[in-house]
């Protein structure tokens, strides 16, 4: 796959390859597959335009530590590596880091590039799953052989790797011997997004190696973990909801909510006509908390 130089962060209209229908509507949110793109050579992925956007963007939204740390960790045991974010950005060849720059749709550059990316997939997402929202961007700049530890992420992702080279392990969300309900339910509820990883999952997985020009689509809540290889990597990290993933995370937290009253739900999925009872109920009470409340703040997960 062949990147496509642009010059002009503001002229690119041609983010993405040509999309499969047929593979999209059969695999969006259900299985991995990988798509094409020519952000390889555009200029606001330079390690100097990272260092400015890391700048401008607020502190919280700047995560970063040392890459040698094992696929299954404890999040609460996560050190620092000792450096500034500049300087690790500046030194990421030899100072063994990982570090993501989080919901950089809030700058206006980036979050063109966001756009640019999602408009161009949106007719095929509206096709099987109707109401993208919630866009939001991740940028992750990875030392030579840095691991990303076994997580899963809320969001529908496609991960485009833009210098370097992944390799990814991708898990199936519904195997239960690799993630339980409980631990998606959980998950939603607001748990990190760690999980423990035991070695006995390692053939239940599937490995795909990203090449830059490459993207690889993450169905919501597949577990996976990620190690990079001997050069610097850094990927954009593209996702958004769906009126059906957003439901399916409302059904997670009301059956987490369940189990605290010593009840045992049905797990989400398993039968259509309990999901769509359940997912009344939640509807008429949140319109009961907005006419007793004025309203919510639609950034904040609620309870179910």
């Amino acid at each position: 796959m062949n990147a496509m130089l642009a010059a002009d962060p503001q002229a690119l209209d041609q983010p993405l390859g040509q999309l499969d229908p047929a593979e999209f509507r059969a695999c969006f949110n259900r299985r991995p597959f990988k798509i094409e793109h020519y952000l390889s050579d555009h200029p606001l992925f330079d390690l100097s335009r990272l260092v400015e956007l890391a700048q401008r963007l607020p502190e919280s939204r700047v995560e970063y530590n040392p890459g040698n740390l094992p696929v299954s960790h404890d999040p609460k045991k996560t050190p620092r590596n000792g450096l500034s974010i500049e300087e690790t950005i500046a030194r990421i060849e030899d100072c063994s880091s990982w570090m993501v720059l989080k919901n950089v749709e809030s700058d206006t550059e980036y979050g063109a590039m966001l756009d640019a990316c999602l408009d161009a997939m949106r007719p095929y997402t509206e096709a099987v799953a109707p109401g993208m929202c919630r866009r939001e961007g991740f940028i992750f700049i990875s030392s030579p052989g840095s691991v990303t530890p076994f997580h899963v992420d809320p969001e529908n992702n496609f991960l485009l790797q833009i210098r370097g080279q992944k390799e990814v392990y991708l898990f199936d969300r519904e195997d239960r011997v690799v993630i339980s309900e409980r631990d998606v339910e959980s998950f939603f509820a607001g748990a990190h997004r760690n999980i423990p990883f035991d070695d006995a999952f390692r053939n239940r997985g599937e490995l795909f190696e990203l090449l830059p020009g490459e993207g690889l689509h993450f169905p919501v809540a597949a577990p996976h973990w990620v190690k990079n290889g001997p050069a610097v990597s850094i990927s954009f990290s593209i996702t958004f909801q769906t009126d059906d993933s957003l439901r399916r995370q409302s059904l997670y937290r009301f059956n987490r909510q369940m189990r605290r009253l010593g009840l045992e739900p049905n797990p989400v999925g398993k039968s259509p006509l309990c999901d769509g009872v359940k997912y009344g109920f939640i509807r008429t009470l949140r319109g009961a908390k907005r006419l007793v409340g004025g309203g919510n703040d639609s950034r904040r997960p609620t309870p179910y």
